[in-house]
Protein backbone atom coordinates (compact mmCIF):
# COMPACT_ATOMS: atom_id res chain seq x y z
CA UNK A 1 0.00 0.00 0.00
CA UNK A 2 1.42 3.52 -0.78
CA UNK A 3 2.83 5.59 2.54
CA UNK A 4 2.26 8.24 3.72
CA UNK A 5 3.81 11.50 2.67
CA UNK A 6 5.56 12.16 6.44
CA UNK A 7 5.90 8.51 7.14
CA UNK A 8 9.85 8.08 6.25
CA UNK A 9 12.72 10.47 5.66
CA UNK A 10 15.37 10.30 2.88
CA UNK A 11 17.73 12.25 1.35
CA UNK A 12 16.30 13.31 -2.50
CA UNK A 13 19.02 11.45 -3.67
CA UNK A 14 17.50 8.16 -3.09
CA UNK A 15 13.99 8.69 -4.59
CA UNK A 16 13.00 6.65 -7.27
CA UNK A 17 10.66 8.08 -9.60
CA UNK A 18 8.47 4.84 -8.86
CA UNK A 19 8.50 5.66 -5.39
CA UNK A 20 7.93 9.21 -6.27
CA UNK A 21 4.28 8.27 -7.80
CA UNK A 22 3.36 5.15 -5.81
CA UNK A 23 1.53 7.64 -3.29
CA UNK A 24 -0.43 9.16 -6.51
CA UNK A 25 -4.15 8.54 -7.25
CA UNK A 26 -3.54 7.43 -11.14
CA UNK A 27 -5.28 9.21 -13.40
CA UNK A 28 -6.30 7.43 -16.31
CA UNK A 29 -8.72 8.15 -19.59
CA UNK A 30 -8.47 10.10 -23.11
CA UNK A 31 -7.55 13.42 -24.01
CA UNK A 32 -8.82 12.59 -27.64
CA UNK A 33 -7.84 15.87 -29.66
CA UNK A 34 -10.60 16.78 -32.17
CA UNK A 35 -12.61 14.13 -31.19
CA UNK A 36 -14.60 14.69 -28.30
CA UNK A 37 -18.07 14.19 -28.05
CA UNK A 38 -20.36 17.05 -28.10
CA UNK A 39 -22.91 17.17 -24.89
CA UNK A 40 -26.08 19.55 -24.79
CA UNK A 41 -25.37 22.57 -22.26
CA UNK A 42 -28.28 21.47 -20.23
CA UNK A 43 -26.52 17.98 -19.38
CA UNK A 44 -24.36 19.81 -17.33
CA UNK A 45 -25.41 22.50 -15.02
CA UNK A 46 -27.62 20.56 -12.19
CA UNK A 47 -28.61 22.17 -8.85
CA UNK A 48 -28.36 18.84 -6.99
CA UNK A 49 -26.34 16.04 -5.54
CA UNK A 50 -26.30 12.63 -7.48
CA UNK A 51 -23.68 9.54 -7.17
CA UNK A 52 -23.97 6.16 -9.02
CA UNK A 53 -21.95 3.20 -7.48
CA UNK A 54 -21.12 0.59 -9.77
CA UNK A 55 -20.37 -2.73 -8.55
CA UNK A 56 -18.53 -5.37 -10.28
CA UNK A 57 -18.54 -8.68 -9.53
CA UNK A 58 -15.30 -9.78 -11.50
CA UNK A 59 -15.41 -13.75 -12.82
CA UNK A 60 -19.17 -13.88 -13.75
CA UNK A 61 -21.37 -14.67 -10.83
CA UNK A 62 -24.28 -17.24 -10.93
CA UNK A 63 -27.13 -15.25 -11.18
CA UNK A 64 -29.35 -18.37 -10.96
CA UNK A 65 -28.29 -19.23 -7.32
CA UNK A 66 -28.27 -15.13 -6.54
CA UNK A 67 -32.19 -15.42 -7.31
CA UNK A 68 -33.89 -18.26 -7.32
CA UNK A 69 -37.53 -19.73 -8.51
CA UNK A 70 -39.49 -19.96 -4.96
CA UNK A 71 -42.99 -21.01 -5.84
CA UNK A 72 -43.62 -24.95 -6.07
CA UNK A 73 -43.50 -25.39 -10.29
CA UNK A 74 -40.57 -22.62 -10.57
CA UNK A 75 -38.42 -24.71 -7.92
CA UNK A 76 -39.01 -27.65 -9.33
CA UNK A 77 -37.64 -26.83 -12.63
CA UNK A 78 -34.43 -25.05 -10.82
CA UNK A 79 -33.75 -28.23 -8.63
CA UNK A 80 -34.47 -31.24 -11.62
CA UNK A 81 -31.32 -29.21 -13.16
CA UNK A 82 -29.18 -28.12 -10.70
CA UNK A 83 -29.62 -31.25 -8.54
CA UNK A 84 -29.41 -31.00 -4.67
CA UNK A 85 -26.32 -29.63 -2.94
CA UNK A 86 -24.33 -31.95 -0.57
CA UNK A 87 -20.50 -31.64 -0.27
CA UNK A 88 -18.78 -34.09 -3.05
CA UNK A 89 -22.32 -34.57 -4.77
CA UNK A 90 -21.63 -31.99 -8.22
CA UNK A 91 -25.36 -30.58 -7.08
CA UNK A 92 -25.57 -26.84 -6.52
CA UNK A 93 -29.09 -26.50 -6.33
CA UNK A 94 -30.09 -24.27 -2.69
CA UNK A 95 -32.77 -25.96 -0.68
CA UNK A 96 -36.01 -24.22 -0.48
CA UNK A 97 -36.18 -24.27 2.98
CA UNK A 98 -33.07 -22.25 3.22
CA UNK A 99 -33.74 -19.41 0.12
CA UNK A 100 -34.71 -15.74 1.79
CA UNK A 101 -37.99 -14.87 0.39
CA UNK A 102 -38.48 -11.53 -1.58
CA UNK A 103 -42.03 -10.81 -0.81
CA UNK A 104 -42.80 -7.94 -3.66
CA UNK A 105 -44.71 -4.71 -2.92
CA UNK A 106 -47.71 -6.40 -4.55
CA UNK A 107 -48.27 -10.25 -5.46
CA UNK A 108 -47.20 -13.58 -4.60
CA UNK A 109 -43.54 -13.94 -3.15
CA UNK A 110 -42.28 -16.00 -6.14
CA UNK A 111 -38.30 -15.64 -6.05
CA UNK A 112 -36.47 -16.03 -2.94
CA UNK A 113 -32.46 -14.76 -2.50
CA UNK A 114 -29.30 -16.69 -2.23
CA UNK A 115 -29.29 -17.34 2.23
CA UNK A 116 -26.08 -15.74 2.31
CA UNK A 117 -28.14 -12.37 1.77
CA UNK A 118 -29.16 -11.65 5.04
CA UNK A 119 -28.38 -8.03 5.37
CA UNK A 120 -29.91 -7.63 1.36
CA UNK A 121 -33.18 -9.05 2.14
CA UNK A 122 -33.63 -6.17 4.88
CA UNK A 123 -32.48 -3.63 2.23
CA UNK A 124 -35.18 -5.34 0.19
CA UNK A 125 -37.79 -5.70 2.57
CA UNK A 126 -37.75 -1.50 3.38
CA UNK A 127 -38.13 -1.06 -0.29
CA UNK A 128 -35.03 0.20 -1.24
CA UNK A 129 -33.47 -2.90 -3.59
CA UNK A 130 -34.84 -4.45 -6.77
CA UNK A 131 -33.96 -7.15 -9.34
CA UNK A 132 -33.72 -6.60 -12.81
CA UNK A 133 -33.48 -9.93 -14.50
CA UNK A 134 -31.57 -11.28 -17.51
CA UNK A 135 -29.22 -8.96 -18.86
CA UNK A 136 -26.43 -8.82 -20.93
CA UNK A 137 -24.37 -7.63 -24.05
CA UNK A 138 -26.64 -7.28 -27.11
CA UNK A 139 -26.00 -5.56 -30.22
CA UNK A 140 -29.45 -5.14 -30.90
CA UNK A 141 -32.72 -7.22 -29.75
CA UNK A 142 -32.45 -10.97 -30.61
CA UNK A 143 -34.21 -13.90 -30.83
CA UNK A 144 -33.10 -17.54 -30.70
CA UNK A 145 -33.62 -17.98 -34.02
CA UNK A 146 -30.76 -15.36 -34.58
CA UNK A 147 -28.08 -16.30 -32.33
CA UNK A 148 -25.25 -17.19 -33.91
CA UNK A 149 -25.88 -14.66 -36.78
CA UNK A 150 -22.24 -12.30 -36.46
CA UNK A 151 -24.14 -9.26 -37.85
CA UNK A 152 -26.69 -9.59 -35.03
CA UNK A 153 -24.73 -11.88 -32.21
CA UNK A 154 -22.51 -10.16 -29.67
CA UNK A 155 -18.80 -10.73 -30.15
CA UNK A 156 -16.71 -13.53 -28.35
CA UNK A 157 -19.42 -14.22 -25.66
CA UNK A 158 -18.28 -16.61 -22.76
CA UNK A 159 -14.95 -14.87 -22.85
CA UNK A 160 -14.10 -13.48 -19.62
CA UNK A 161 -12.07 -10.28 -21.48
CA UNK A 162 -14.52 -9.89 -23.96
CA UNK A 163 -17.40 -9.98 -22.18
CA UNK A 164 -16.45 -7.68 -19.47
CA UNK A 165 -15.07 -4.90 -21.85
CA UNK A 166 -18.57 -5.27 -23.74
CA UNK A 167 -20.20 -4.53 -20.23
CA UNK A 168 -18.22 -1.65 -19.71
CA UNK A 169 -18.35 -0.08 -22.87
CA UNK A 170 -21.55 -0.59 -23.82
CA UNK A 171 -20.26 -1.73 -27.25
CA UNK A 172 -21.31 -5.22 -28.35
CA UNK A 173 -19.58 -5.18 -31.71
CA UNK A 174 -16.18 -4.56 -32.46
CA UNK A 175 -13.72 -2.56 -29.74
CA UNK A 176 -14.18 0.61 -27.93
CA UNK A 177 -11.42 2.93 -26.37
CA UNK A 178 -13.92 4.32 -23.76
CA UNK A 179 -16.46 2.97 -21.00
CA UNK A 180 -19.57 3.87 -20.75
CA UNK A 181 -18.55 5.26 -16.84
CA UNK A 182 -16.25 7.41 -18.78
CA UNK A 183 -18.22 8.70 -21.20
CA UNK A 184 -21.16 9.19 -18.30
CA UNK A 185 -18.42 11.24 -16.28
CA UNK A 186 -18.03 13.47 -19.82
CA UNK A 187 -21.22 14.14 -20.21
CA UNK A 188 -21.39 15.90 -16.73
CA UNK A 189 -17.75 17.14 -16.36
CA UNK A 190 -18.29 20.72 -16.18
CA UNK A 191 -21.26 20.27 -13.52
CA UNK A 192 -18.35 19.94 -10.87
CA UNK A 193 -16.76 23.06 -11.65
CA UNK A 194 -13.47 23.68 -10.33
CA UNK A 195 -13.72 20.10 -8.24
CA UNK A 196 -10.33 19.34 -7.34
CA UNK A 197 -11.14 15.57 -8.22
CA UNK A 198 -12.52 14.51 -11.17
CA UNK A 199 -15.99 12.89 -11.51
CA UNK A 200 -15.36 9.25 -11.72
CA UNK A 201 -13.35 7.27 -8.79
CA UNK A 202 -12.01 4.01 -9.43
CA UNK A 203 -10.56 1.74 -6.62
CA UNK A 204 -7.17 0.37 -7.04
CA UNK A 205 -8.54 -0.28 -10.56
CA UNK A 206 -8.32 1.45 -14.12
CA UNK A 207 -10.80 -0.94 -16.07
CA UNK A 208 -12.26 0.53 -19.29
CA UNK A 209 -15.67 1.74 -17.71
CA UNK A 210 -13.88 4.49 -16.25
CA UNK A 211 -12.12 6.13 -19.68
CA UNK A 212 -13.50 8.76 -20.84
CA UNK A 213 -12.78 10.57 -23.96
CA UNK A 214 -12.46 14.22 -22.08
CA UNK A 215 -12.54 13.24 -18.91
CA UNK A 216 -9.93 11.45 -16.30
CA UNK A 217 -10.69 8.80 -14.18
CA UNK A 218 -9.09 8.89 -10.48
CA UNK A 219 -7.55 5.29 -9.28
CA UNK A 220 -6.71 5.40 -6.06
CA UNK A 221 -5.99 2.88 -3.24
CA UNK A 222 -9.45 1.61 -1.23
CA UNK A 223 -7.04 1.37 2.42
CA UNK A 224 -3.63 2.39 3.63
CA UNK A 225 -2.51 6.01 3.59
CA UNK A 226 -2.60 8.23 0.19
CA UNK A 227 -0.06 10.60 -0.75
CA UNK A 228 3.18 11.16 -2.16
CA UNK A 229 6.09 8.84 -0.85
CA UNK A 230 8.65 10.32 0.89
CA UNK A 231 7.19 14.05 0.80
CA UNK A 232 7.79 14.30 4.64
CA UNK A 233 9.95 15.79 7.24
CA UNK A 234 12.38 18.87 6.50
CA UNK A 235 12.32 17.65 2.55
CA UNK A 236 8.93 18.94 1.62
CA UNK A 237 9.02 22.18 1.11
CA UNK A 238 12.19 21.67 -1.42
CA UNK A 239 10.61 18.79 -3.37
CA UNK A 240 7.57 20.15 -3.05
CA UNK A 241 8.93 23.49 -5.15
CA UNK A 242 11.24 21.44 -7.46
CA UNK A 243 8.20 19.26 -8.66
CA UNK A 244 5.98 22.34 -9.35
CA UNK A 245 8.99 23.90 -11.66
CA UNK A 246 8.66 20.94 -13.35
CA UNK A 247 5.47 21.12 -14.28
CA UNK A 248 5.86 24.19 -15.17
CA UNK A 249 8.51 23.69 -17.56
CA UNK A 250 8.69 22.69 -21.54
CA UNK A 251 5.04 23.31 -22.54
CA UNK A 252 5.55 23.51 -25.77
CA UNK A 253 5.37 20.04 -26.35
CA UNK A 254 1.89 18.61 -26.45
CA UNK A 255 2.29 15.53 -25.09
CA UNK A 256 4.81 16.71 -22.55
CA UNK A 257 1.77 19.29 -21.38
CA UNK A 258 -0.75 16.60 -21.03
CA UNK A 259 1.81 14.28 -18.70
CA UNK A 260 2.49 17.38 -16.63
CA UNK A 261 -0.68 18.03 -16.23
CA UNK A 262 -1.69 14.60 -15.48
CA UNK A 263 0.65 14.93 -12.74
CA UNK A 264 -0.62 18.03 -11.51
CA UNK A 265 -4.09 16.88 -11.28
CA UNK A 266 -2.99 13.59 -9.46
CA UNK A 267 -1.39 16.23 -7.34
CA UNK A 268 -4.34 18.38 -6.57
CA UNK A 269 -6.37 15.02 -6.19
CA UNK A 270 -4.18 13.45 -3.83
CA UNK A 271 -4.38 16.70 -1.71
CA UNK A 272 -8.10 16.98 -1.54
CA UNK A 273 -8.48 13.52 -0.87
CA UNK A 274 -6.00 12.46 1.78
CA UNK A 275 -7.53 13.50 4.77
CA UNK A 276 -10.50 12.48 3.86
CA UNK A 277 -9.37 8.46 3.34
CA UNK A 278 -6.86 8.48 6.28
CA UNK A 279 -9.02 10.18 8.62
CA UNK A 280 -10.56 8.59 11.32
CA UNK A 281 -13.41 10.93 12.16
CA UNK A 282 -16.45 10.07 9.88
CA UNK A 283 -19.22 9.94 11.03
CA UNK A 284 -20.45 6.47 9.40
CA UNK A 285 -17.12 4.69 10.03
CA UNK A 286 -18.75 2.86 13.43
CA UNK A 287 -21.60 1.95 10.28
CA UNK A 288 -18.82 -0.57 8.62
CA UNK A 289 -17.76 -1.71 12.20
CA UNK A 290 -15.56 -5.54 12.34
CA UNK A 291 -16.34 -5.57 8.29
CA UNK A 292 -12.41 -6.15 6.33
CA UNK A 293 -13.43 -7.23 3.48
CA UNK A 294 -11.67 -5.28 0.15
CA UNK A 295 -15.72 -4.77 -0.60
CA UNK A 296 -16.64 -3.37 2.80
CA UNK A 297 -13.30 -0.95 2.32
CA UNK A 298 -13.98 0.52 -0.74
CA UNK A 299 -17.67 1.17 -0.08
CA UNK A 300 -16.57 3.04 3.31
CA UNK A 301 -13.96 4.98 1.24
CA UNK A 302 -17.01 5.58 -1.20
CA UNK A 303 -19.23 6.67 1.79
CA UNK A 304 -16.83 9.34 2.63
CA UNK A 305 -16.00 10.85 0.10
CA UNK A 306 -20.02 11.42 -0.75
CA UNK A 307 -20.36 12.71 2.67
CA UNK A 308 -17.87 15.15 2.17
CA UNK A 309 -18.88 16.28 -1.22
CA UNK A 310 -19.43 19.53 0.14
CA UNK A 311 -15.97 20.47 0.89
CA UNK A 312 -15.02 18.67 -2.49
CA UNK A 313 -17.47 20.88 -4.35
CA UNK A 314 -18.81 18.31 -6.16
CA UNK A 315 -22.46 17.88 -7.89
CA UNK A 316 -21.90 14.75 -9.74
CA UNK A 317 -20.03 11.42 -8.77
CA UNK A 318 -19.64 8.11 -10.31
CA UNK A 319 -17.84 5.32 -8.43
CA UNK A 320 -16.11 1.85 -9.49
CA UNK A 321 -15.74 -0.72 -6.94
CA UNK A 322 -15.09 -4.27 -7.48
CA UNK A 323 -15.59 -7.62 -5.32
CA UNK A 324 -13.39 -10.92 -7.48
CA UNK A 325 -13.84 -14.23 -7.38
CA UNK A 326 -16.62 -15.32 -9.17
CA UNK A 327 -15.22 -17.79 -11.64
CA UNK A 328 -16.63 -20.50 -10.13
CA UNK A 329 -15.53 -24.01 -12.39
CA UNK A 330 -15.72 -25.61 -9.43
CA UNK A 331 -16.83 -25.61 -5.60
CA UNK A 332 -19.35 -22.89 -6.71
CA UNK A 333 -21.61 -23.05 -3.35
CA UNK A 334 -18.81 -22.81 -1.49
CA UNK A 335 -17.21 -19.72 -3.15
CA UNK A 336 -20.72 -17.82 -3.25
CA UNK A 337 -21.58 -18.00 0.32
CA UNK A 338 -18.24 -16.38 1.43
CA UNK A 339 -18.19 -13.88 -1.39
CA UNK A 340 -22.02 -12.72 -0.82
CA UNK A 341 -21.28 -13.16 2.67
CA UNK A 342 -18.82 -9.95 1.84
CA UNK A 343 -21.13 -8.30 -0.74
CA UNK A 344 -24.13 -8.49 1.41
CA UNK A 345 -23.13 -7.00 4.67
CA UNK A 346 -20.74 -4.31 2.69
CA UNK A 347 -23.69 -3.37 0.76
CA UNK A 348 -26.01 -2.42 3.59
CA UNK A 349 -23.52 -0.76 5.19
CA UNK A 350 -23.82 1.17 2.53
CA UNK A 351 -26.67 1.89 1.86
CA UNK A 352 -27.32 2.41 5.97
CA UNK A 353 -24.72 5.09 5.86
CA UNK A 354 -26.41 7.49 2.31
CA UNK A 355 -29.30 6.92 5.13
CA UNK A 356 -27.64 8.21 8.26
CA UNK A 357 -26.10 11.17 5.94
CA UNK A 358 -29.62 12.02 4.24
CA UNK A 359 -28.00 10.85 0.87
CA UNK A 360 -30.20 7.94 0.12
CA UNK A 361 -32.65 9.42 -2.08
CA UNK A 362 -28.87 10.83 -4.23
CA UNK A 363 -26.96 7.67 -4.61
CA UNK A 364 -27.50 4.62 -6.29
CA UNK A 365 -26.11 1.65 -6.20
CA UNK A 366 -25.80 -1.56 -8.85
CA UNK A 367 -24.32 -4.52 -9.79
CA UNK A 368 -22.64 -5.54 -13.02
CA UNK A 369 -20.75 -8.76 -13.91
CA UNK A 370 -18.85 -10.84 -17.11
CA UNK A 371 -22.26 -12.53 -18.08
CA UNK A 372 -24.07 -15.49 -16.05
CA UNK A 373 -23.29 -18.95 -15.41
CA UNK A 374 -24.73 -22.47 -16.53
CA UNK A 375 -27.72 -23.79 -14.86
CA UNK A 376 -26.16 -26.93 -15.34
CA UNK A 377 -23.68 -27.64 -12.87
CA UNK A 378 -20.22 -28.49 -14.64
CA UNK A 379 -17.65 -31.35 -13.38
CA UNK A 380 -16.56 -30.37 -9.82
CA UNK A 381 -20.07 -28.80 -8.30
CA UNK A 382 -18.91 -25.46 -10.61
CA UNK A 383 -20.41 -24.00 -13.18
CA UNK A 384 -19.67 -22.58 -16.79
CA UNK A 385 -19.47 -19.74 -18.58
CA UNK A 386 -23.38 -18.32 -20.13
CA UNK A 387 -24.85 -15.02 -20.96
CA UNK A 388 -27.88 -13.20 -19.27
CA UNK A 389 -27.50 -12.45 -15.42
CA UNK A 390 -29.53 -11.22 -13.02
CA UNK A 391 -28.64 -8.02 -11.38
CA UNK A 392 -29.38 -5.57 -7.85
CA UNK A 393 -30.07 -1.95 -7.76
CA UNK A 394 -30.15 -0.64 -4.67
CA UNK A 395 -31.19 3.29 -3.00
CA UNK A 396 -33.78 5.28 -1.63
CA UNK A 397 -34.57 6.17 -5.39
CA UNK A 398 -34.85 3.23 -6.42
CA UNK A 399 -38.57 1.52 -6.77
CA UNK A 400 -37.67 -1.16 -4.61
CA UNK A 401 -39.74 -4.41 -3.88
CA UNK A 402 -40.00 -4.91 -6.86
CA UNK A 403 -38.73 -7.39 -10.52
CA UNK A 404 -38.20 -6.05 -13.37
CA UNK A 405 -37.42 -7.39 -17.00
CA UNK A 406 -38.52 -11.48 -18.18
CA UNK A 407 -36.93 -14.12 -16.14
CA UNK A 408 -36.12 -17.18 -18.33
CA UNK A 409 -37.91 -20.36 -18.36
CA UNK A 410 -35.73 -22.94 -16.63
CA UNK A 411 -35.54 -25.48 -19.26
CA UNK A 412 -32.31 -26.76 -21.04
CA UNK A 413 -32.29 -26.24 -24.80
CA UNK A 414 -35.81 -24.22 -24.26
CA UNK A 415 -36.89 -21.10 -25.22
CA UNK A 416 -34.43 -18.97 -23.47
CA UNK A 417 -31.21 -21.35 -23.66
CA UNK A 418 -28.98 -20.56 -27.07
CA UNK A 419 -27.35 -23.85 -25.84
CA UNK A 420 -28.04 -27.14 -24.02
CA UNK A 421 -27.09 -26.11 -20.76
CA UNK A 422 -28.69 -22.93 -19.41
CA UNK A 423 -27.14 -20.35 -21.33
CA UNK A 424 -29.64 -17.44 -21.32
CA UNK A 425 -30.41 -15.53 -24.05
CA UNK A 426 -30.53 -11.81 -22.60
CA UNK A 427 -33.63 -9.91 -22.97
CA UNK A 428 -32.58 -6.92 -21.49
CA UNK A 429 -29.32 -5.38 -23.18
CA UNK A 430 -26.78 -3.11 -21.00
CA UNK A 431 -27.32 -0.39 -23.02
CA UNK A 432 -31.23 -0.37 -21.83
CA UNK A 433 -29.69 -0.73 -18.03
CA UNK A 434 -27.43 1.74 -18.20
CA UNK A 435 -29.20 4.02 -19.77
CA UNK A 436 -32.22 4.12 -17.34
CA UNK A 437 -29.06 4.51 -14.69
CA UNK A 438 -27.89 7.90 -16.56
CA UNK A 439 -31.41 9.27 -17.18
CA UNK A 440 -31.84 9.38 -13.29
CA UNK A 441 -28.10 10.62 -13.31
CA UNK A 442 -29.45 13.68 -15.00
CA UNK A 443 -28.28 13.00 -18.58
CA UNK A 444 -30.48 14.31 -21.51
CA UNK A 445 -32.61 12.23 -24.11
CA UNK A 446 -29.83 13.58 -26.49
CA UNK A 447 -26.92 13.09 -24.81
CA UNK A 448 -27.70 9.16 -24.10
CA UNK A 449 -27.00 8.45 -27.67
CA UNK A 450 -23.47 9.47 -27.01
CA UNK A 451 -23.35 7.66 -23.55
CA UNK A 452 -24.69 4.56 -25.32
CA UNK A 453 -24.36 4.86 -28.93
CA UNK A 454 -25.96 1.51 -29.58
CA UNK A 455 -29.43 2.67 -27.70
CA UNK A 456 -31.36 3.44 -30.83
CA UNK A 457 -31.48 -0.37 -31.13
CA UNK A 458 -33.84 -1.19 -28.30
CA UNK A 459 -37.37 0.42 -28.12
CA UNK A 460 -37.66 0.47 -24.01
CA UNK A 461 -35.23 3.36 -22.90
CA UNK A 462 -36.20 3.43 -19.48
CA UNK A 463 -36.74 0.45 -17.15
CA UNK A 464 -38.93 1.90 -14.78
CA UNK A 465 -36.75 0.93 -12.13
CA UNK A 466 -35.83 4.07 -10.58
CA UNK A 467 -37.85 7.20 -9.76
Amino acid sequence: MPRDMTSAMHTPTNHSRRDFLSGLGCLGGGLLLNTLPSFSAQAQSFGDYKALVCVFLLGGNDGNNLIVPNDTTGYGKYAAIRGDYTAGSGGIGLPRSQLLVLQPAAGNAAFGAHPALTELQQVWNAGDLAVLFNVGTLARPLTKAGYGNRTLTPDNLFSHADQQSQWQSAVSQGSSRTGWGGRLADAVRSANGAAPVPPLVAWGRNDLFAIGNATMSLSVPSSGSFGLTNFGGSYRSSLNSSMNQLLQSDRSNVLAMSAQDTVSAALTSSSALSPILTGTSSSINGLFSGQSSGIAQQLLQTARMIEARSTLGVSRQIFYVTLGGFDTHNSQVETQEELFGQLSPALKAFQDSMAQLGMADQVTTFTVSDFGRTLKPASGGGTDHAWGNHHLVMGGAVRGQRFYGQFPEHALGGPDDVTSEGRWLPTTSVDQYGATLSRWFGVSDADLATVFPNLQQFPTKDLGFLG
